[in-house]
């Protein structure tokens, strides 16, 4: 059994940590009005697709053969002193080379374009929980965990595990093999690391929101002030704690602390027809179905295309950038289903994250979905 330690992040690897925030709703307070958007933004976070579509060494990296044998040093270190998964940290993931490299990739991802695209993780020779531990591992050096379900899963699993994706109040579409329209997840960060790709599909879309914007700012700006304002709930699907809400009231565009923060997912907004039929919740307007529908046309658009390979790793801000991805069809049995092992990461405003206008901003493990007292997990494949 691993000793226990307290280190330096206040995790404590006995088991009593930090938990998840958790779902909120923002502060109202705080948010802005439509006319106090910028007309344009400007700087690293715009960008657009043919910026990169040619140009793949601009958001990919290789990882080398000295990076690999520091990561597995880690790794091997790591799993052989006894620690749990979830006990990473760190101080326990010792990357003295890589440290500075993967500092400045989250500063890449927090202000500059948002995303990067690792190559050639072994995970073929590793297998799923040495892959976790060094996916993990690299995590840490970008963020804290945070729980991604009612069941507390720190590592999430993108498999397809034959839900009915109709069932959108109920099921979570990371759990089938249907299409995710662009979105963003509920933490500073999301990172996908490919164990097993499909027969076919279930390729990559990234757009930078802040782009996107842009574009709707020339073309639609009443389709702006939709988004812009508090009128958006988004379904909770269940997963909630004791007491509290089905749904969250939000807005889409958000202009706080001199950025614009998108907070999205169509899924959630469509899926709330049972509580919209009963009054307890307004049903959506011919402008926000107009909205919506507007927001996913200009991503399709105006995307990055890109597929994920086995040994993949795509890392991405939830801030500033909406990801999609597209239906897929496994490969038959005996052959391995398509698996993503997910990691949701928080950046606090305390660490260099963006101050957002909700009451968690300074909390370390901000956001995620945290349900009564539901203890953290990395399970090593979906349940």
């Amino acid at each position: 059994m691993a000793p226990s330690i307290i280190a330096k992040d206040g995790l404590v690897s006995s088991g009593v940590r930090v938990k998840t925030s958790g779902q909120l709703e923002p502060e109202y307070s705080l948010l802005g009005s439509y006319e106090d958007f910028p007309k344009r933004i400007e700087g690293l976070t715009v960008w657009k697709a043919e910026d990169y579509r040619e140009n793949p060494e601009k958001w990919t990296h290789v990882w080398n053969n000295e990076e690999v044998e520091e990561i597995e040093a880690a790794t091997d270190g790591f799993l052989n002193a006894g620690y749990n998964l979830t006990d990473i940290t760190k101080e326990l993931f010792h990357l003295p080379k890589l440290a500075s490299f993967l500092e400045s990739v989250r500063q890449d991802l927090l202000y500059g374009k948002g995303f990067i695209l690792f190559k050639g993780f072994p995970v073929g020779r590793w297998g799923n929980k040495k892959s976790a531990a060094a996916y993990m591992g690299i995590g840490t050096y970008l963020g804290y965990f945070v729980s991604q379900n009612s069941r507390g899963h720190v590592l999430g699993h993108v498999k397809d595990l034959g839900d009915d994706a109709s069932q959108i109040d109920k099921v979570r579409i990371y759990r089938t093999n249907a299409r995710q329209f662009f979105h963003s997840d509920d933490s500073d960060l999301v990172g996908l690391l490919c164990m097993a790709s499909a027969l076919e599909g279930g390729e990559s879309d990234l757009i930078s929101s802040h782009h996107v914007f842009n574009v709707l700012q020339e073309e639609r700006p009443d389709v702006v002030e939709t988004l812009s304002k508090p009128i958006w709930y988004f379904d909770r699907k269940g997963e909630t704690s004791k007491g509290q809400k089905e749904w969250i009231r939000a807005s889409v565009f958000y202009w706080y602390n001199g950025r614009v923060y998108t907070k999205w997912d169509p899924y959630y907004v469509r899926s709330l027809t049972r509580f919209s039929d009963k009054g307890l919740v307004p049903p959506l307007s011919d402008a926000q179905i107009e909205a919506l529908d507007i927001l996913e046309d200009t991503c399709l658009r105006l995307s990055l295309h890109m597929i994920l390979e086995v040994g993949d790793i795509q890392f991405l801000s939830n801030n500033h950038v909406l990801h999609a991805r597209t239906a897929y069809i496994d490969n038959p049995p005996p052959a391995a289903r398509r698996h993503l092992m997910r990691l949701w990461l928080s950046v606090p405003e305390t660490e260099g994250g963006w101050k957002l206008p909700f009451a968690d901003s300074k909390d370390l493990k901000r956001g995620g979905i945290q349900v009564d007292d539901t203890t953290e997990n990395a399970p090593l494949d979906a349940e």
